[in-house]
This record gives C-alpha cells, sequence and structure tokens, in this order.
C-alpha cells in the first residue's frame, strides 16, 4: 500500500504538470502565442517528453512568428514617422523567442529551429537613428526651449539606436543647452557670524542637492563665483534667506510630588515583619532648549524680475533633558523615578549643534520645494 504522504505528493506533482500544459494550452487558445511559447519551452525543460507541451510550442510558435511578421509588414507601410522603432521591437520579440527555445534540448528537435534576424535589426535600427536625427533637426530650428527639450531626446534616442550616428553626441549637447534653464542660486544670507560654519553646512548640503538634481534636468544651477566667472546672463536666481532664527531658547520646569507606598516592610516585632507605608517627596526637572528658524525661498526671473515663486519656511528642533531628586525614603518610588533621580543633569548641545539640528527639517521642505517647483521644466 502507498504511504498516504507518498500518494498526496504524487498527486501535487501530477497536478503540477497538468497545469503547467493547460495553462500553456490556455495562452494558446486566448491567442497570446509568446506566453504561450514560453510556458510550453518552461514545461519541457522540467519535462522533454511532455507530448502536450510539444504540440503546443509547435503551433504557438508557428501563430507567434506569422503575428509578428505580419506587425513588422504593417509597420513599415505606415505613416508612424517612428514605426521603424515598431520594426525593431517586433524583431527583438521574434528573437527572443528564437533564444528561448534554442537553450530548451527537446524544443530544438521537436521544430524547425529558428531563425535570428541579425541583420534586419541593424538595418531598421539605422533607418530608425536617421528618423529620429533628422526630427531631432527640425526641432531645433524652432529656437524654443520646449522644441530644443525633444530635440535632445531625440538625439539621445538616436545615439541609442545606432550609436555615435554621425555628429549626434555634439547636437545632444548643442539641444541641452538650448533648452536648460540657467538659474544663479545666491548663498544663504546669516546676521550672525557665529553660526557661519553650521550655516556653510547648510548651504554645501544645498549645492550637493542641487549637483544631483541637474544630472537628471533641463536646470542647471551656478553659484555667483562660477556665474561671474563664465560670464553668464541667468535666466532666474534662487535666494535664500533667513527672516528669524533663535538657538539655544531654555526653559527649565520642576514638578513636586509626594509619593507613598504601602505594605512595605519598616522592621520586625517579636520575630515578625512590620509593615507600613512609606513617603517620599519627588522633584523632577525637565529642560527643554528649543531652535528655530524662518527661511525665505524666492525665485526670481532675471530678465523681467518678476517672482516666479516665494515661500517661507519653518524648521524647529527642540532638546529635552529629565532628571530628578528626592527626599524621604527611597522605597516610596516608582521603577521610573529612581532611574530619574540616578541620573544627572545633561549638558546640553553646543549652539553650533543645535543650529544644525533646525535646518535639517529646513532641507527637506526646501529641497522637496526645488523638485516640484522645476518638474514643470
Amino acid at each position: 500500500m502507498i504511504p498516504p504522504r507518498v500518494s498526496r505528493l504524487s498527486l501535487l506533482v501530477l497536478c503540477l504538470l497538468i497545469f503547467g500544459c493547460s495553462a500553456g494550452k490556455r495562452s494558446l487558445e486566448k491567442g497570446n502565442y509568446d506566453q504561450a511559447v514560453y510556458k510550453a519551452v518552461n514545461r519541457l525543460q522540467k519535462d522533454p517528453d511532455n507530448r502536450k507541451a510539444l504540440k503546443t510550442l509547435d503551433q504557438a510558435y508557428s501563430f507567434a512568428a506569422s503575428d509578428h511578421l505580419e506587425n513588422i509588414r504593417e509597420a513599415k507601410l505606415s505613416s508612424d514617422v517612428l514605426r521603424w522603432e515598431t520594426v525593431i521591437g517586433e524583431y527583438q520579440a521574434l528573437n527572443a523567442l528564437a533564444d528561448e527555445i534554442r537553450r530548451c534540448p527537446s524544443c530544438r528537435t521537436a521544430i524547425k529551429l529558428p531563425g535570428k534576424y541579425i541583420t534586419e535589426i541593424a538595418e531598421a535600427e539605422l533607418n530608425a537613428a536617421t528618423v529620429r536625427y533628422a526630427r531631432g533637426l527640425k526641432l531645433l530650428e524652432a529656437k524654443n526651449r520646449l522644441s530644443a527639450k525633444q530635440a535632445y531626446y531625440d538625439f539621445e534616442r538616436a545615439d541609442q539606436l545606432s550609436q555615435g550616428f554621425k555628429d549626434v553626441v555634439q547636437k545632444m549637447d548643442e539641444a541641452y543647452w538650448a533648452a536648460v534653464i540657467k538659474v544663479v542660486v545666491e548663498p544663504v544670507k546669516l546676521s550672525r557670524g557665529v553660526y557661519k560654519y553650521t550655516n556653510e553646512y547648510f548651504q554645501n548640503k544645498i549645492y550637493e542637492y542641487l549637483e544631483n538634481y541637474e544630472r537628471r534636468s533641463f536646470i542647471k544651477f551656478y553659484t555667483p563665483k562660477e556665474a561671474r566667472r563664465e560670464d553668464l546672463i541667468p535666466d532666474q536666481v534662487l535666494s535664500l534667506n533667513f527672516d528669524d532664527f533663535v538657538v539655544g531658547q531654555t526653559y527649565v520646569k520642576e514638578k513636586v510630588e509626594e509619593v507613598k507606598r504601602d505594605s512595605v516592610k519598616i522592621g520586625t516585632s517579636d520575630g515578625k515583619d512590620v509593615y507600613g507605608t512609606v513617603k517620599a517627596k519627588v522633584s523632577i526637572f525637565e529642560k527643554t532648549i528649543s531652535s528655530a528658524g524662518l527661511l525665505d525661498v524666492v525665485v526670481t526671473d532675471w530678465h523681467t524680475k518678476n517672482t516666479l515663486t516665494q515661500e517661507k519656511m519653518q524648521g524647529t528642533f527642540v532638546w529635552q533633558d529629565k532628571w530628578g531628586s528626592f527626599k524621604g525614603d527611597e522605597r516610596a518610588l516608582s521603577k521610573e523615578e529612581k532611574s530619574l533621580i540616578n541620573k544627572r543633569e545633561s549638558l546640553p548641545p553646543p549652539p553650533q549643534e543645535l543650529f544644525l539640528e533646525f535646518t535639517k527639517p529646513l532641507y527637506a521642505q526646501l529641497t522637496d520645494k526645488i523638485r516640484k517647483f522645476y518638474a514643470r521644466y
């Protein structure tokens, strides 16, 4: 007699095999011919003699190849300016099917090994690159920023399709500078010199973010020094000014409380433990040091002097410390109260560090503002 566990395992394997075959067949029946090929190949790699999978593969590949070739014929006859990229996609799909079949020994013997369309793809890529390049040149002639931006994408795509195509790299550079918005970022103004070092750290963090941002955008940020060196006429100016800030505003609060605990052993009498109530007076001190600042963020059009956007951002940081003392019987104290009386008043962070802490939420707000504002460009 077959053990129940083995019987169930065999049944599970059988179900998986049947499901795998039926899944490929269902894809075939629904007209998902590529998917049917992949599922049939997957099944045959696990079970090389599976007749149903072999039959599904033969039919599915025949239909898939026929459909892709028909799509290629229709694309070539269409008026779509980017039709060659459709042709490339269809040939690549055919090659992917051929590669999948080649990796399966039983598949190679079951059906005629499909050929690959290497030359055809190379020809289509050259045609597609030619179309993209020509469209990019025409867009550049429009002499406006949005057209130049699209021209950059066309030149970039042409280079992807046929690397080093004509002078496409030079044209990408030309389109980029025709599309880019040049922004001078003024240093964060600070009235109090004592925080100069920390303010420079905050400023450098902003510059670091802007440098990373411009790598994936059509926005180029400059320091005033860079703008002067390049004799640059900017499109916009980003100004950052602290309207107001306070560092180290200190508050100390004391809370005094009488505490007691019942049923505490307080001694012995005639050899027996004596229980009673113990009391203590607890003083809890809480110190908070608040630091806050208001950053004014303004983007101005250099040519018209109009304000394009302005926002005041609030940054706050609160440092806290807590400790305590008591008089009376320590046994009256709770666990939390004992931990506080064993603690001594901590030294607060230095002012530079407090300044830095309240600029952290400002940095998050500022970078989010920049990202959203320049997304429109």
